[in-house]
């Protein structure tokens, strides 16, 4: 394996572990945080079936995001779908052989790559464009929507333009899975790819993207209506509520 191999072998093999240590802590942190109020937006469920329903709502259609601005909506929508589709058919360089649904999946990812980028864009615009967002939009804000605009536009170079060899990154991504590292294709607009992931994981859980997993810890979303049936203690926002 030569040296520049090695080198994103490791870097991304640090990406990975400040991304996973990073997100542990701040879970573990959310999940300590106590919980002193009933705080729950209104309209709210009565009881937790309802809870886990209006979270699930939340994460996958962003119900309140719809009901207070629905061209935001449209755009941070679309960016995270085409986000997941193309993370699922990147799936394809780490499992060896390719199941059926990877393979179904493919076309949909390539296509949500355009998606994405363009939804970017246009969130990037947003924070430009309109006065109160761009007084609010601190310089990280901007940073963490050009560092995935670059890897998404970069991965459409390397899918279109500036082909690489998919059959030896395979074989790169394949042995960091099993820790038998194989060579790296020297392309590049690969290194610049890869480079870029590893800074996104590296960075993610000191950034807002954080709400990736925070909104699930969120008091306004994860309680119930029932101050009249239980009493509420001030513990962490997901452990149960003891009836007294």
């Amino acid at each position: 394996m030569n040296g520049l191999g090695v080198f994103f072998a490791l870097l991304l093999y640090a990406g990975a572990v400040i991304l996973l240590v990073g997100l542990g802590r701040k879970i573990v942190a959310y999940w300590r945080a106590p919980a002193p109020l009933k705080i729950p937006t209104m309209p709210a469920p009565l009881g937790r079936s309802g809870v886990a329903l209006r979270l699930g709502r939340e994460v996958v259609l962003f119900e309140s995001l719809f009901k207070s601005n629905k061209w935001l909506w449209i755009f941070g929508w679309a960016f995270h779908a085409a986000l997941l589709l193309a993370l699922l058919r990147h799936g394809r360089y780490f499992v060896e052989p390719v199941g059926f649904v990877l393979t179904w999946l493919q076309p949909f990812g390539e296509y949500a790559g355009f998606a994405m980028v363009l939804a970017l864009l246009a969130l990037l615009a947003r924070r430009l464009l309109l006065a109160r967002v761009r007084f609010i939009s601190a310089p990280s804000d901007y940073l963490m929507l050009l560092l995935i605009i670059a890897i998404g536009m970069s991965g459409l170079f390397m899918r279109y333009v500036a082909r690489t060899d998919i059959v030896a990154l395979k074989a790169f991504t394949l042995g960091l899975v099993r820790f038998d590292w194989q060579p790296l294709p020297t392309d590049p607009v690969l290194l610049v790819h890869l480079f870029l992931v590893a800074a996104l994981m590296a960075v993610l859980p000191f950034s807002k993207l954080l709400h990736i997993p925070g909104i699930f810890f969120s008091p306004s979303r994860n309680q119930a209506d029932d101050a009249r049936e239980r009493r509420h203690a001030a513990g962490t926002p997901g452990a149960p509520e003891a009836a007294r």
